[in-house]
């Protein structure tokens, strides 16, 4: 645990720093409230009370997404098909051994993360758990290809610290696994994660900021295959991209990141696209934020 740090944010749940990424894995406004607000809100899971669903959790982390999701579960009837996708054991395990993180959950959470840590899965009537332990990159094809998922949340680490899990080439693969009306939800607002999702097809929304972070434009990204208007109407977090958003993925900004062998590291992935930034005409980030009067 040498290079991870306790965090404590300001809604009073833990959260953990890495020494490796040199970043937060959530906000300090709140670990609890970032997965509720980014994350189960847009995700509405009310649309899934007494049906079953497919959900695909990438960077597991300390687990509090799907924490959240199963809480919600449980007390709906569903039934859940989950799988995750997450490097490193030693965050789940410091979950487990902090007993403020157990508090926020029902008993039956804690059982299936201990039954995560000790064996990689967890069956019984109502919940069916896989987490694949090792790169994304790589666990992703073990996932059985006829499995499309209702759910997909991305919540690695930034794209500047961990562009491994946001290059086209990998969520090329995110989005095949996507079904044609579920959800691909990411607290990233990055013009080349939405610009990359949008030229796969994928119709872009913005996670509606709320009154506890309405100083914020986003809260991150929906991107959804078909559109149900009935669906995107009823649900209050969808919102479609301003004409600040839109203007966004036609900057510098919008390049993508490209790991074309899915096996580059991170200052390879970096530099190759500060290079493509470089040669392009597209207006620069500076230009963009000055126009809409934009301090960063």
């Amino acid at each position: 645990m040498s290079e991870l740090k306790e965090v404590l944010t300001k809604d009073g749940s833990i959260s953990l720093r890495s020494s490796l990424f040199q970043e937060n894995f959530h906000s300090l406004e709140g670990a609890l409230k970032e997965t509720e607000i980014k994350f189960i809100n847009p995700s509405d899971l009310k649309r899934f009370k007494d049906k079953s669903l497919n959900v695909l959790d990438i960077c597991f982390g300390l687990g509090y997404n799907s924490a959240s999701l199963f809480n919600n579960l449980i007390r709906q009837n569903s039934f859940v098909n989950w799988y995750a996708l997450e490097i490193d054991k030693k965050p789940l395990e410091y979950s487990l051994g902090n007993k403020a993180f157990q508090k926020l959950w029902h008993p039956k959470v804690l059982k299936i993360f201990k039954a995560l840590s000790q064996n990689s899965q967890y069956r019984d009537k109502s919940f069916d758990c896989d987490i694949l332990w090792g790169d994304a990159r790589e666990k992703i094809n073990n996932i059985p290809a006829n499995i499309k998922f209702d759910l997909i949340y991305l919540d690695g680490f930034s794209p500047q610290k961990c562009p491994q899990v946001w290059s086209v080439e990998f969520l090329e693969k995110v989005t095949q696994k996507l079904n044609p009306q579920g959800y691909l939800i990411t607290y990233s607002c990055s013009a080349a994660i939405r610009r990359t999702l949008k030229d796969f097809g994928l119709n872009i929304f913005n996670i509606e900021p709320d009154l506890v972070t309405q100083r914020l434009w986003s809260n991150g990204t929906i991107a959804v295959k078909k559109i149900d208007e009935k669906v995107i109407q009823s649900n209050l977090y969808f919102k479609k991209l301003s004409s600040m958003e839109e203007e966004h993925l036609l900057t510098k900004a919008s390049i993508p990141y490209r790991d074309p062998a899915l096996s580059s590291n991170t200052k390879d992935i970096i530099q190759k696209r500060v290079k493509e930034q470089l040669l392009c005409n597209l207006k620069t980030s500076k230009k963009w934020r000055d126009k809409w009067g934009m301090t960063k």
